[in-house]
């Protein structure tokens, strides 16, 4: 009976791997397999229980031991946005966002020696929640790095006034699209390995 769960519980991943018409079904699924980086947005404002959400998102996130070394900085105001795209140019800023999260380490609540570095795990999974969530809502967004260049790090710090424990990982740009990029499929069996190399 166990092999035959198991059997069952591998070809529901396999069609999940494969993309039969049943995962497209899920919801969950459906929505990691058509987020598309959007770099082109309206300009149209959204609301604060959206950016709310956003943020819930963002937090529910998994953490190293739960420490959540994370911070938001959350800019709405067009000046500024435009600040940012200029200095940033990568940031796409300047194409009319509503609104941009700037996603950072707070090495204050960092795990101390070698775990460290884990804060970049940590807002990375904050980043990708925040993107899958914007999706589902109908909004556009595109992770765009910052750390570790430090470079780029120095502009933010200064820019937002940032204390020096709080590291710039990204800049999310989020908004309502004016563009619509094609999903890419993204699935590469040579990238797999089962046990070993």
């Amino acid at each position: 009976m166990k092999k035959l769960i198991f059997a069952a519980v591998c070809a529901c991943a396999l069609a999940a791997c494969t993309k039969q018409p049943q995962v497209m079904e899920n919801q969950v699924f459906n929505n990691i397999a058509t987020r598309v980086s959007v770099r082109q947005f309206t300009g149209e404002p959204i609301t604060a229980q959206q950016v709310d959400t956003l943020l819930h998102a963002a937090m529910a996130a998994p953490s190293a031991i739960n420490r959540q070394p994370w911070a938001f900085i959350v800019i709405t105001d067009a000046a500024l946005l435009e600040k940012v795209g200029e200095q940033l140019p990568y940031s796409r800023c300047s194409n009319r966002p509503a609104c941009a999260f700037v996603m950072c380490g707070d090495l204050s609540k960092a795990i101390e020696g070698e775990g460290r570095d884990f804060w970049i795990h940590d807002v990375s999974a904050a980043t990708e929640n925040l993107l899958l969530a914007a999706h589902s809502m109908g909004l556009g967004a595109v992770w765009t790095g910052v750390y570790p260049s430090m470079e780029r790090a120095k502009i933010l710090q200064d820019l937002l006034d940032l204390p020096e424990y709080i590291i710039p990982l990204n800049v999310v740009p989020v908004g309502y699209p004016a563009e619509q990029p094609a999903v890419k499929d993204k699935f590469n069996p040579e990238n797999i390995h089962y046990n070993r190399w």
